[in-house]
C-alpha cells in the first residue's frame, strides 16, 4: 500500500521540542494546503506524513537501497547525528533511510527512520554508510495540530489512548494539511482534515489534546523541551537502560595502621548509620602485625566473628527490604483494585437504582417489541425452514412424472437391429451379398417404420414441453434458495427420513406457536381484569392480592414463549437438520435431472424417428435414385465437349493468315459463357453429391457399392472435395513463372474468381496420401469456413492424361507478407489484425490435430491489410518432410530448436515459427517473449487470447493498485528482452542450437 514504511510494534513516540521562534512566510506557506498520508504518531497531537506526490521517490529510494546496502560497509567509530544511514528494519529486513538519535551503548543505536517518522534501536551491524546521491531531506515531515497541546500531568494510559485514536485517523489515510506555522526544527503547525471531519477538533473533543490558553509570549503552546531521544526510548516496549545496574552500597577501605580502642566502637556506629565496614582478611593479618600488647588474639577473633555477623545481618537485611518492598507493591495493586471494584460497585448499585425505577417500563416495551417481530415473522412465509418447498417440488415430481415409453423400449432395440444392418451393408464390398445384405435391412426397416409411427403417436400425446419448462423453473427455484447440490445416491429412505423430519419440526413448532398465543392470551386478560383495581368509581375492590401479585410470572412466562418461537423461527439450523434438508434436496434434484435426461432422450428419439419415417416413406424397401446425379453428369459431358471443340474453332481461326478479328471474340464469349455453364453444372453436381452423401451415412449405406459408376466413396473420402467432371483443359490457364520454382503453377478466372491451380507429381500411394491430407484440412477449414483462418480449397481433381493432381485454390496477388512487408509494411494495428487471423487459422489447425510445418512469410497472407490467413501445404510431402525446409524470417531461423535436435514436429513448432513473424511489431514483444520461452506450455487459442490482440494500441486500462507489480514486470520484461536480443544475434551467426 502506499507510503507503507518499516512500522512495527516496537515503533516508538519521540517528543518534539518546539523551543524558538515559530518561523512564518505568510505570502507562501501560511494556508497552504498540501495532501499527505500519515505514516506514524508519535503523540495525540505531534505524528509524521509523507506528502501523496513523493509515492515515485520512496520506490525509487527503496529500489536503490535493495542494490546498495546489502553490499555497503558497517558503520564504525563515532556516528555523525546528521548524517543520512542505511538501516535494517528487524521486521521485514529491508533497508530504509535512517539518522542516528543517540548511541545506547558500543554495539547499539537509537535510529529514526528519516522517510517514515518511526524509530528503532539497532545493532551497529545494521547501519551501513550510503553514497552522496541517497544523502537528501527526508520524505516524511513532522506534523503538529494547530491550537492543541498535550494537557499536563496527563496519565501514560491516556496518552497512549490518545496516540492510538489520532493513528485510526491518520494512519495511512489521504488527509488535507493547511499549514500555519513551521518551527525552527521544521516541524510543521496545521490544521489536519479527513474529508469534511476536522482531526483536531476530534482529539480535543475526546480530552486527548486541549487548546492552548491565549498569552502574548510566542511560546504559549509550547511543550518543555526534553531530549528526543530519551523519549523514544522510555516509549520502547522493551526499554534499554541508559546505564548499567549499580549496587546500592559503598565499599570503604582504610589506611594500614594501628588499630586503637574505638576499633568496635567505629564499627557499631557505622554500621548504625547503615554503612557497614567490611575487613578483608588479609588487612586483618596486617593490623594483627601492628599490634600493642595491650590488644589480645582473642580480641581480634572476636571482632572478626562480629564483622562476619555483620555481613551475615546485612545480607538478612537486603532481604527483607526486597520482601518489603514487593509486598508494599502488591498492597498498593491490591488496594488499586479494591478502589477500582468499589467504583464498579458504587456505578452498578446507581445503575441498578435507575433501572429498578423503570424496570416495569422498560420491560414491557421489549415484550412489546418482540411480539411485533413476532407479528412480523409470522407473516412472512418460513416454509424454507421446514422443507415445504421441497415437499412440494416432491409432490409436482409424483404427479406429472414422464416414465419410461414403452414403445420407447421396442423402438430403441428395433433401431439397435437396424443399425447393425446397415453397418454390415457398409463394410459389405460384394454386390451379390451386399444385396442380401440390404433385404435383411428392408425387413428390419418395415419393423423399424411402424414401430416409429407408434412412438410419434405415443409422444405427440405427451406434453413433453410443458413438462420440460416446470422441471427447468422448478430446479431453478431450488437452487436459488439452495445452491450446490451434493453428488449422493439415489436412495427412497432419505425421503421417508425427511417426511418424519418435517412431521417432527412441524409438530414442535405448533406446539411452541400455542404457548405463545395461550400465554399473551392470559396476559391480555390479566390487563383486562386489573382495570377494575384502578377505577376509583368502583365502591369494592373485585380483584384478590393473588390476581395482582401473579403479573411477574405472567410476563416471565410470556417472554419465554415468544423468544422460544423467536429462536425457532430466527435461529440457524442446526448440523443434523441441514444434513437432512440437504440430502433431500439432492434427491429431488437428482429426480429432477433424471427426468430431464429421459424428456431430452425422447425428444431426440423423436426427431431421429420423424427424419427416418420422411426419408424411408419415399424409398421404403428401394434405394435412393441417381437418375439426377447421372443427368448432370451427361450433360457436363456435352458441354465440356462443345467447349473443347469451341477451343479448337477459336485455335484454328488465330493460326489462319486471313482470320477475323469480330468472329474470334464473339468465340471467346461463347467459351466464356460454356465455361461458366461447365462450372455452374460442377457446381451443381456436387450439391447432388452432398445429398446422397448425407442418405449414404444416415441411412442408405449401400449406395457406394450399388453405384461405383458415380464414384461416391472417393468423394466421400474426400472431404466433398474432390470432383472427377474438372479437366485441366477447359479452363483459359496462364502459366505462374515466378511461382512454378517447385512446382507448376497456373492462374485462371472461374465465374468472376482469380483462382490458382497446384500442380502436384502423383502416384498410386501419392494420390491416396494427398486426397487423405487434403480432405483433412478441408474438414477443417469447413468446420467454421470465413472464420477459420485458413486458405480454402476450392477443388481437388486428378488429370487423365498424365500422373498429377490439380488443387484448386483463390488467388491472391501480391498478398503474402513477404510482398507487403517489403512493398508498404503493415502498421502496428495492421499486424495485430493479420498475425490474429494467422493465430485463429493455426488454432483451427491445431484442434484438428494437424501441424503445418510450412509456415513462413510466403505463406500467409493478409487480405485487405487486415485479415490473416494461413495458407496451405505441400500436400505431397508429410509433417516431417515439411518441417525440414529450410526458412529464414528476419535473419532467424524459422526451424524450432527441438527439431533441429531431431525431436518430432509439435503445435509449438508452429508457435515458434509464428513468433518469428511476429518481429517486425514491438507491441507484441511480451508475446513474442512468451512464444519463445514458454511454448511448450502455449497453445494457440492462449495466443489469441493475449492482451495485445483483446486492447487496441493506446487503450489500455490503468490501474493504480498494480503500479508496483508494474515495475517488476517492466524488469522481466527487459530481460527476456535482452534474452531475445542475444538469442537473435547468436542465430544470425549460426551459433543457435
Amino acid at each position: 500500500m502506499w507510503g507503507q514504511g518499516p512500522f512495527s510494534r516496537a515503533s516508538v513516540t519521540e517528543s518534539v521540542s518546539f523551543s524558538g521562534i515559530v518561523q512564518m512566510d505568510e505570502d507562501i506557506h501560511y494556508n497552504k494546503v498540501e495532501d499527505v498520508v500519515g505514516s506514524h504518531v508519535e503523540d495525540a497531537v505531534t505524528f509524521w506524513a509523507q506528502n501523496i506526490n513523493r509515492n515515485k521517490d520512496i520506490m525509487k529510494i527503496g529500489s536503490s537501497l535493495c542494490e546498495v546496502c546489502p553490499h555497503a560497509n558497517s558503520v564504525f567509530g563515532n556516528l555523525d547525528p546528521k548524517k543520512i544511514y542505511g538501516g535494517l528494519f528487524s521486521e521485514d529486513k529491508c533497508w530504509y533511510r535512517c539518522k542516528v538519535l543517540k548511541i545506547i551503548s558500543d554495539e547499539k543505536c537509537l535510529v529514526r527512520y528519516v522517510d517514515y517518522g518511526n524509530t528503532e534501536i539497532l545493532n551497529r551491524s545494521d547501519i551501513v554508510e550510503i553514497p552522496l546521491e541517497l544523502q537528501f531531506s527526508s520524505v516524511a515531515k513532522k506534523y503538529r495540530l494547530w491550537g492543541l497541546q498535550i494537557p499536563s500531568g496527563q496519565e501514560v494510559t491516556q496518552f497512549d489512548q490518545g496516540r492510538t485514536f489520532l493513528g485510526s485517523l491518520i494512519f495511512e489515510k489521504e488527509i488535507k494539511m493547511r499549514i500555519k506555522a513551521t518551527y525552527q526544527d521544521g516541524t510543521v503547525i496545521a490544521q489536519a482534515e479527513y474529508g469534511s471531519v476536522d482531526i483536531g477538533e476530534e482529539v480535543a473533543k475526546k480530552g486527548f489534546a486541549e487548546k492552548c490558553k491565549l498569552s502574548s509570549s510566542p511560546n504559549a503552546c509550547e511543550e518543555k523541551k526534553s531530549d528526543p531521544s530519551q523519549l523514544a526510548l522510555r516509549n520502547l516496549k522493551n526499554p534499554i537502560p541508559l546505564w548499567g545496574h549499580r549496587s546500592n552500597q559503598s565499599t570503604f577501605s582504610r589506611p594500614k595502621g594501628r588499630l586503637n580502642g574505638r576499633l568496635t566502637l567505629d564499627l557499631k556506629n557505622e554500621n548504625d548509620a547503615g554503612n557497614p565496614v567490611t575487613f578483608p582478611k588479609e588487612s586483618l593479618a596486617v593490623a594483627d602485625f601492628n599490634l600493642g600488647s595491650n590488644v589480645s588474639l582473642a580480641k581480634i577473633k572476636q571482632d572478626q566473628k562480629l564483622i562476619e555477623e555483620n555481613e551475615k545481618l546485612k545480607t538478612e537485611k537486603e532481604a527483607l527490604l526486597e520482601s518489603y518492598k514487593a509486598l508494599e507493591l502488591k498492597v498498593e495493586q491490591i488496594s488499586q483494585e479494591l478502589q477500582q471494584e468499589k467504583a464498579a460497585t458504587l456505578d452498578l448499585t446507581k445503575h441498578l437504582e435507575s433501572t429498578l425505577k423503570t424496570r416495569v417500563g422498560t420491560r414491557m416495551k421489549n415484550l412489546a417489541a418482540k411480539v411485533e417481530k413476532l407479528k412480523e415473522i409470522r407473516r412472512v412465509n418460513i416454509s424454507v425452514r421446514f422443507g415445504n418447498d421441497l415437499s412440494d417440488a416432491i409432490q409436482v415430481l409424483d404427479e406429472g412424472c414422464i416414465t419410461t415409453l414403452a414403445s420407447l423400449n421396442e423402438l430403441e432395440k428395433i433401431w439397435a437391429e437396424y443399425s447393425l444392418a446397415q453397418e454390415k451393408i457398409q463394410s459389405c464390398y460384394n454386390v451379390n451379398e451386399g444385396n442380401v445384405l440390404i433385404a435383411k435391412r428392408n425387413e428390419v426397416q418395415q419393423k423399424l417404420y411402424m414401430a416409429v409411427e407408434v412412438f410419434i403417436l405415443e409422444v405427440d400425446e405427451l406434453p413433453l414441453n410443458k413438462r420440460l419448462k416446470t422441471l427447468k423453473d422448478l430446479s431453478t427455484s431450488l437452487e436459488a434458495v439452495y445452491g450446490q447440490a451434493k453428488e449422493g445416491t439415489n436412495s427412497e429412505e432419505i425421503l421417508k427420513k425427511f417426511y418424519e423430519w418435517k412431521c417432527d419440526k412441524r409438530q414442535e413448532f405448533t406446539n411452541v406457536r400455542s404457548e405463545t398465543e395461550a400465554s399473551l392470551q392470559h396476559l391480555v386478560a390479566w390487563f383486562q381484569s386489573t382495570l377494575k383495581a384502578f377505577d376509583l368509581s368502583l365502591e369494592e375492590s373485585l380483584i384478590s392480592e393473588d390476581t395482582l401479585g401473579n403479573i411477574d410470572e405472567i410476563l416471565e412466562k410470556t417472554e419465554s414463549c415468544v423468544c422460544k418461537e423467536l429462536e425457532i423461527s430466527l435461529i440457524e439450523q442446526g448440523d443434523a437438520d441441514k444434513e437432512i434438508i440437504l440430502n433431500t434436496y439432492s434427491q429431488v434434484l437428482q429426480k429432477i435431472r433424471s427426468e430431464e435426461r429421459l424428456i431430452a432422450t425422447v425428444q431426440s428419439k423423436y426427431r431421429n424417428s420423424a427424419e427416418f419415417k420422411k426419408q424411408i416413406i419415399e424409398c421404403l424397401n428401394k434405394s435412393p435414385s441417381v437418375d439426377h446425379l447421372l443427368s448432370i453428369k451427361k450433360t457436363l459431358k456435352g458441354l465440356k465437349a462443345r467447349l473443347r471443340w469451341k477451343l479448337v474453332e477459336k485455335n484454328n481461326l488465330e493460326e489462319s493468315d486471313d482470320h477475323d478479328g469480330s468472329e474470334i471474340e464473339k468465340i471467346k464469349q461463347e467459351i466464356t459463357q460454356l465455361r461458366n455453364s461447365v462450372f455452374q453444372e460442377i457446381y451443381h453436381e456436387r450439391e447432388e453429391y452432398e445429398k446422397l452423401n448425407s442418405l449414404a451415412q444416415k441411412w442408405f449405406p449401400e449406395l457406394p457399392l450399388l453405384y461405383p459408376e458415380i464414384g461416391l466413396l472417393k468423394f466421400m473420402n474426400s472431404g466433398g472435395l474432390l470432383t472427377m467432371s474438372l479437366e485441366r483443359d477447359i479452363l483459359d490457364a496462364e502459366p505462374m513463372k515466378e511461382l512454378s520454382s517447385k512446382r507448376p503453377l497456373v492462374c485462371s478466372e472461374v465465374n468472376g474468381q482469380t483462382i490458382l491451380l497446384k500442380g502436384y507429381s502423383v502416384d498410386v500411394d501419392t494420390e491416396a496420401r494427398v486426397i487423405q491430407r487434403a480432405a483433412t484440412y478441408h474438414r477443417a477449414w469447413r468446420e467454421v469456413k470465413e472464420d477459420s483462418g485458413l486458405l480454402p480449397l476450392i477443388f481437388l481433381f486428378l488429370c487423365k492424361s498424365d500422373p498429377m493432381a490439380y488443387l484448386m485454390v483463390p488467388y491472391y496477388p501480391r498478398a503474402n507478407l513477404s510482398a507487403i512487408q517489403a512493398s508498404m509494411p503493415l502498421t502496428s494495428e495492421e499486424a495485430l489484425k493479420v498475425m490474429k487471423g494467422v493465430a485463429q487459422g493455426l488454432h483451427t489447425l491445431h484442434k484438428a490435430d494437424i501441424i503445418h510445418g510450412s509456415l513462413h512469410q510466403n505463406n500467409v497472407f493478409a487480405l485487405n491489410r487486415e485479415q490473416g490467413i494461413v495458407g496451405d501445404f505441400d500436400f505431397t510431402k508429410s509433417v516431417s518432410q515439411r518441417t525440414s525446409v529450410n526458412m529464414m524470417v528476419g535473419g532467424l531461423n524459422l526451424i524450432s530448436p527441438e527439431l533441429k535436435m531431431g525431436k518430432p514436429p509439435s503445435p509449438s513448432s508452429d508457435l515458434y515459427a509464428y513468433g518469428c513473424l511476429l518481429l517486425w511489431d514491438d507491441n507484441v514483444k511480451s508475446l513474442l517473449c512468451s512464444l519463445i520461452y514458454f511454448r511448450s506450455s502455449m497453445t494457440a487459442e492462449q495466443v489469441l487470447n493475449a492482451e495485445c490482440f483483446l486492447l487496441p494500441k493506446g487503450k489500455s486500462i490503468p490501474n493504480p493498485e498494480k503500479e508496483i507489480e508494474y515495475t517488476q514486470y517492466k524488469k522481466d520484461d527487459e530481460l527476456k528482452m535482452e534474452n531475445l536480443d542475444k538469442y537473435k544475434e547468436k542465430t544470425r551467426n549460426g551459433e543457435a542450437h
